[in-house]
């Protein structure tokens, strides 16, 4: 995720961490003041790095010739500042969406008629400009829906805009609705003939519709046409946005300025003044997929300003490197909100590496239960190290704990990590707090390290908030956000001025030199050593940073690997040494130290590799407590010694320390390489009952108190206390509880306190047992400023646990319970057992899978490797509506620390309708009743890894209704769940004793329905109470801290007993006659199975159903497939003369039943248990069926027969009193259809209810031949809300027929925009 906070005031997540800083950056103390220069200056901070002093020596060296990758949330080009460059430029170069959320499937090719015109992909009817150069005469079509395209807040805003004008339209039809009922109730004062009601009725129905249409009103947005054509040198493209306009004569294809691929000619559209929204495309596919490519979030154009931004009129406001260049990678998906994704981070270091950047900043990131470690951590080291991209991205914001920093900037070799500084002028001006702190100092939620393999994690720090350009559609040019996103292109904006002076001075450029440089001359932030956790060496010099890389530039090219391993263990090889636990900090350990130098991959055996040779002098930074070697020579192939780390002398709390290595021969160059060594000494609790108190902590903004507490053997949760006192304004404190655990990201516990005064808190948490606990309170740096008064803080921590012989709980799926042993180890607690299944979890295998090479244009490695994609399709059916997630095992909740590239989902329904789609982290989504797809797209170069993954398992996890949740049962005995005795409810547990109880598995009759054998019913388990939760906290287990999962599996269905029983009632009926029915109805299955698309095939089933009725006259099965057969035929020429058709088949149909038997049937009452008698009820319901069928269809065909020849008698609407006088005008044969249609319809009543889904078209069309156009669309929209089955696309048409009737423009706009989300013609692409 962006890795930044949109802010206007210094309250809104804008915090920083320091207690005894020196002044760094020459900003002045308590005395500080602002000037109008300064102020401008503060909001886009430049001087704290040393760049002003830098441009002041060197300023053509203000970036000119870096190119610089923004991987990101895409840049708006039309941002300010972001059009050229300070040497006249362009500044953006390209814009790429490397997700694919703006894709635009324009394979169908389509050709304009002899007047210009084509029909767009929507449907619509376009017209094509004739001074557009298209040899071929190929249109390529395609649609999108164009809030798909755009952020939240801009739909946000664009749905109030548009829903207050839609609303005022249908203000307009309510008043005339009014009006025209008031009309009516004025001339009719008592209405008593039926045809009047009726009238009224509809009258009413129109008003009560329109009403009902504001309150339920959903804007899923306009539709935009997209044509591409190759005019003989490039891919054209054009829009048709007339959906986005209030002037119908704007937006028009025909008037589009056509756009090619960004990076040809540097052009961009605007979608309507409404939005302002930005766009530019990208063709690929020869032509079959179209790129729209827009930002999802304002992050990106705002972090490319920090680095480059250029203002002529306003230079205090130019970003760090004005002179530089960007191309624009979007890494995150629209369809996720802002997430990144597999896809968009591969495709955009294959975007870098083609555009021949020499940076990428990345301001993105997750944490990480792995560091250095994955697919895409892979491809960056080949990008750093083979193609020499120097790689800056942020550590994150997950402080100020430590080992917060997040993958891939605070965890990866090759990347530099960048934490977050506020100086007191930032401060001062673009937080415009009160009074700013006296010396810079790194924000409360900058993330710390060390990583979990003991790296420092942080590499440097830059400012880490601005004032910076935003998109044009946020309606303003700059808005302040902060976070470890602004920090990494202030940073990143720093560098590309180094490379800038590289170029002009022929100085070759390495990630490994411009690293380096970076490192040793960077200003300690702090005086303690452990200070480098949070703000790694501290604050990047620009200008120091050059001068050293003047220094060396006929230095080796080199990186210096360190892989570390514990003498002893063959745990895997770590970057740092981090004793965390107690047992590593009683006694010395003793490591081995791997330094591997490490040259770019150009370098040569004999030039390079073979003169390499370093005499280096190895210091510890604390020798009573690191001890190393004197000297080290250092070649090509490596070198390892020896470190012996002694912390059982150190007191209690954070301790850090470093091996570092000097070149004899060059000891200004500082550092080569430096070993962190991090130390956590916990404290032992001894006392009992087991807790511990820190007193009278005292806190000014931007303080932290770090306290590493060894958690008692046998505690499961921690329930702490929080007092303040001695201030006056209010206060915010950060509170953190984090463990560390191997193979797991961070086990954080946070929480975010504000106290109006002083006041008392209550806390419960999770902890592991033994492990230490790193508990940090901290005060945000904005918090109190202003006021003098010190907070004073009380913190008591007392551990509770209830230790049990299985966290998870496995039920089987047997009628067996199973045995839980619980014991405590630290005081008495009340052992109060709660467990609940609330989820299921329903198991599917693909029913089909393809894998295809995908295209060159995008995918194809800069090793040359093609990408391959593994296309997985899954079949789901839910019997009710539920709100589900897919559950992939092996791929969920890791982008970072995986081997696998990228993962993408989406579900559709039989429409193709999108319901949900994610990708590695699954949400959750509502889907009514029905059928679904569900697809999985995997990508990777490897087609043996996609081979065995053809067969993937998916699970899709459903919530169960709060009546469906299940409470397990707890007893005493063995036998309990089935005597149904020895319940257990709660007992004391005293220490050193143990009790055993057990836990039933759910009752047969409570499992939910549709939960198949395989599935797994899922939920949470605990045992102990909380000291101050309330009675209903306890009863949930799910609330409480010590709570864990417990899964139940649900066993095979039980047989059914009276399946595969036969009919107790011997057949009366011989074998021949037997024989005869079973011909007889296996002929008309044939029948019922051909196909009449072709001529000849129409034809064999006319002479087969003819021969059929000969053999078999009067037999109603029969005659109902006959209908069956001649309603469902296609490509009809002659509709009347079909129509026709159906209606004598129709009437075959009721004249062979004996209506008046059928109705004396269903007169009388029928005994269920009478076998005979239930099985005569079902052949009654099927032929009673057969007739309403019958006379539905032969009403539909009547009616069609009326309309079609009444199309030339009105063509237009016409009003009551004509329609009366056509009335009067109509044929004999046109009234006795009328007749015959009226009477069909009240034989029709007399059987079913006419209001049915079923049958409910019938009523609608009646209503409309009526003209009671209100009531027919009330029927109709009934027919639709009781439809439970996919949406029908019918229904839909026909709704809109009546809306266009009726006039209801607005309302027909409305529904058409939703028919191209309910109905698309195909899926997506990925």
């Amino acid at each position: 995720m962006p890795c930044s906070s949109l802010t206007s005031t210094a309250g809104d997540n804008s915090n920083s961490n320091s207690s005894n800083n020196n002044k760094k950056d020459g900003s002045s103390l308590r005395d500080f003041k602002l000037n109008e220069s300064t102020f401008l200056a503060s909001l886009m901070p430049k001087q704290e790095i040393g760049v002003d002093r830098f441009l002041d020596a060197h300023p053509e060296y203000d970036g000119r010739g870096a190119l610089i990758a923004i991987f990101d949330s895409g840049i708006d080009p039309a941002a300010d500042g972001l059009q050229v460059t300070s040497d006249g430029k362009p500044k953006v170069l390209d814009v790429i969406d490397c997700t694919g959320s703006g894709d635009i499937d324009t394979s169908k090719v389509v050709k304009a008629d002899a007047d210009g015109h084509i029909f767009g992909a929507s449907g619509a009817s376009l017209v094509i400009n004739t001074s557009w150069k298209n040899p071929s005469g190929e249109w390529h079509v395609g649609y999108k829906l164009v809030y798909e395209l755009f952020t939240e807040d801009l739909i946000s805003r664009l749905k109030k805009e548009r829903k207050k004008k839609w609303d005022e339209k249908n203000q307009e039809e309510i008043a005339r609705a009014v009006k025209q009922l008031a009309d009516f109730d004025q001339q009719h004062i008592k209405v008593e003939d039926v045809k009047l009601k009726r009238t009224r009725e509809d009258l009413q129905n129109r008003l009560d519709i329109l009403r009902k249409q504001s309150e339920s009103y959903d804007d899923k947005g306009p539709v935009i046409d997209a044509v591409v054509w190759h005019d003989g040198e490039v891919w054209r493209v054009a829009l048709d946005t007339q959906s986005l306009e209030d002037d119908p004569n704007c937006g028009k294809l025909a008037n589009f300025i056509p756009l090619t691929n960004y990076r040809i000619e540097r052009k961009y559209g605007v979608f309507s003044k409404l939005d302002a929204c930005t766009f530019v495309v990208n063709v690929y596919s020869d032509g079959n997929v179209l790129s729209l490519v827009t930002d999802c979030s304002p992050h990106a154009t705002h972090v490319a300003g920090i680095a480059t931004a250029f203002h002529p009129k306003e230079p205090l406001l130019n970003g760090v490197a004005p002179g530089a260049q960007i191309i624009s990678c979007k890494i995150g998906d629209s369809r996720l909100g802002s997430m990144e994704t597999g896809t968009g981070l591969i495709r955009a270091l294959i975007e870098a590496v083609e555009h021949k950047c020499d940076l990428i900043n990345m301001s993105y990131g997750e944490a990480t239960l792995l560091p250095d470690y994955g697919r895409f951590v892979d491809l960056v080291n080949e990008v750093v190290n083979k193609h020499r991209l120097i790689f800056v991205s942020s550590a994150g914001n997950s402080g100020p704990g430590l080992s917060t920093v997040g993958a891939p900037g605070g965890t990866s070799s090759s990347i530099i990590g960048v934490g977050a500084y506020v100086s007191p002028a930032m401060a001062a001006g673009a937080h415009c707090v009160v009074e700013p702190p006296p010396e810079g100092l790194e924000y409360t939620w900058s993330s710390r390290g060390p990583t979990a393999d003991g790296d420092l994690g942080v590499c440097v720090s830059a400012p880490g908030g601005a004032v910076a350009p935003v998109p044009t559609w946020t309606l303003q040019r700059r808005m302040l956000m902060n976070g470890t996103s602004m920090a990494s292109p202030s940073a990143c904006g720093g560098t590309a001025l180094l490379i800038s002076a590289m170029k002009a001075e022929g100085i070759p450029v390495s990630p490994y030199s411009v690293r380096k440089a970076l490192e040793n001359t960077a200003v300690p932030i702090g005086d303690l050593p452990e200070d480098k956790l949070s703000t790694g060496q501290g604050l990047m010099q620009v200008d120091k940073a050059f001068e050293y890389i003047q220094k060396c530039q006929n230095v080796p090219c080199v990186c210096y690997q360190i892989k570390i391993q514990q003498s002893g263990k063959t745990n895997p090889s770590s970057r740092g040494i981090y004793l965390r636990e107690a047992s590593a900090c009683r006694q010395s350990t003793e490591w081995t130290v791997q330094v591997n130098p490490k040259f770019h991959e150009d370098a040569g055996n004999l030039e390079d590799l073979v003169p390499f040779e370093e005499c280096i002098e190895l210091h510890s930074t604390e020798e009573t407590v690191v001890k190393a070697p004197d000297y080290l020579l250092l070649t090509h192939n490596g070198r390892t010694f020896n470190v012996v780390v002694d912390p059982s002398n150190l007191c209690d709390g954070l301790h850090y320390f470093e091996v570092y290595g000097i070149d004899c021969k060059a000891p200004w160059r500082g550092p080569l390489f430096r070993i962190p060594i991090s130390i956590t000494k916990p404290k032992a609790i001894i006392n009992q009952p087991p807790q511990i108190s820190f007193s009278k902590m005292l806190f000014q903004p931007g303080h932290i108190e770090r306290r590493y507490i060894e958690v008692p053997h046998g505690a499961s949760w921690a329930e702490a206390t929080m007092k303040t006192s001695g201030f006056d304004t209010a206060r915010r404190f950060y509170v953190d509880a984090i463990q560390m655990c191997p193979l797991r990201r961070p086990l954080k516990w946070e929480s975010a306190v504000t106290f109006p005064s002083p006041a008392a808190k209550s806390f419960a948490f999770r902890v592991v047992s033994g492990q230490t606990l790193e508990l940090v309170i901290s005060q945000f740096w904005s918090s109190g400023i202003g006021s003098h008064e010190t907070a004073s803080v009380d913190f008591e921590v007392v551990f509770h646990g209830i230790k049990v012989n299985q966290e998870e709980v496995v039920l089987d799926g047997s009628d067996a319970p199973v045995r839980i042993d619980a014991e405590t180890l630290l005081v008495s607690e009340e052992l109060s057992p709660v467990a609940i299944l609330n989820k299921i979890r329903v198991p599917y295998r693909p029913v089909d899978s393809k894998i295809s090479a995908l295209s060159t244009d995008r995918d194809k490695l800069p090793s040359g490797k093609q990408i391959l994609a593994l296309t997985l399709t899954y079949k789901i059916k839910l019997e009710d509506g539920a709100q589900v997630k897919p559950h992939i095992p092996l791929l969920n909740d890791r982008i970072y620390d995986t081997k696998f590239e990228s993962q993408f989902y989406m579900i559709s329904d039989s429409n193709k309708r999108i319901y949900s789609s994610g990708d590695v982290y699954p949400s959750s989504s509502n889907l009514p009743k029905g059928e679904y797809t569900l697809q999985l797209y995997l990508r990777h170069d490897n087609v043996q890894i996609l081979e065995k993954m053809r067969h993937l398992v998916l699970f899709i996890e459903r919530n169960l209704e709060e009546k469906d949740v299940i409470r397990l049962s707890f007893f005493s005995q063995p036998d309990g769940p089935l005597m149904g005795n020895g319940s257990f409810k709660s007992s004391s547990l005293v220490p050193g004793i143990k009790e055993g109880l057990y836990i039933g598995p759910p009752p047969k009759e409570k499992l939910p329905k549709n939960s198949p054998q395989g599935s797994v019913l899922l939920g949470a388990i605990s045992y102990g109470k909380l000291s101050f939760a309330d009675q209903g906290e306890n009863k949930n287990p799910e609330k409480n801290p010590a709570s864990y999962r417990i899964f139940y599996v649900v066993p095979p269905n039980k047989i059914d007993e009276d399946k595969g029983k036969g009919s107790s009632i011997s057949s009366k009926k011989n074998v021949s006659e037997r024989l005869k029915e079973e011909v007889r109805d296996a002929k008309i299955k044939v029948l019922a199975s051909l196909k009449q698309e072709t001529d000849e095939e129409r034809l064999e089933w006319k002479e087969l159903s003819a021969l059929l009725k000969v053999k078999y006259p009067k037999y109603t099965p029969l005659l109902a497939t006959i209908l069956e057969g001649l309603v469902s035929s296609s490509n009809v020429k002659d509709k009347i003369h079909r129509d026709e058709e159906v209606i004598d088949a129709a009437n075959e149909v009721i004249n062979s039943i004996d209506r008046e038997e059928l109705a004396k049937f269903f007169a009388l009452k029928n005994d269920p248990e009478d076998e005979e008698a239930e099985n005569i009820k079902k052949k009654m319901e099927l032929t009673r069926d057969q007739l309403a069928e019958a006379m539905y269809q032969k009403g539909l065909a009547l009616a069609e027969i009326e309309s079609i020849k009444d199309v030339d008698k009105s063509p237009g609407l016409v009003t009551t009193e004509e329609a009366k006088d056509m009335d009067q005008k109509q044929s004999t044969d046109d009234r006795g259809h009328e007749d015959l249609f009226e009477e069909n319809f009240k034989e029709l009543k007399k059987w079913v209810d006419v209001k049915s889904t079923k049958y409910g078209i019938l009523l609608v069309t009646r209503e409309r031949r009526a003209q009671r156009l209100g009531t027919a669309l009330k029927v109709l929209c009934d027919i639709i809300q009781d439809d439970a089955e996919p949406a029908k696309k019918k229904f839909y048409e026909l709704k809109l027929s009546l809306l266009d009737e009726m006039g209801w423009t607005h309302l027909a706009a409305y529904e058409r925009q939703w028919m191209h989300v309910r109905f698309p013609p195909s899926l997506p692409l990925f």
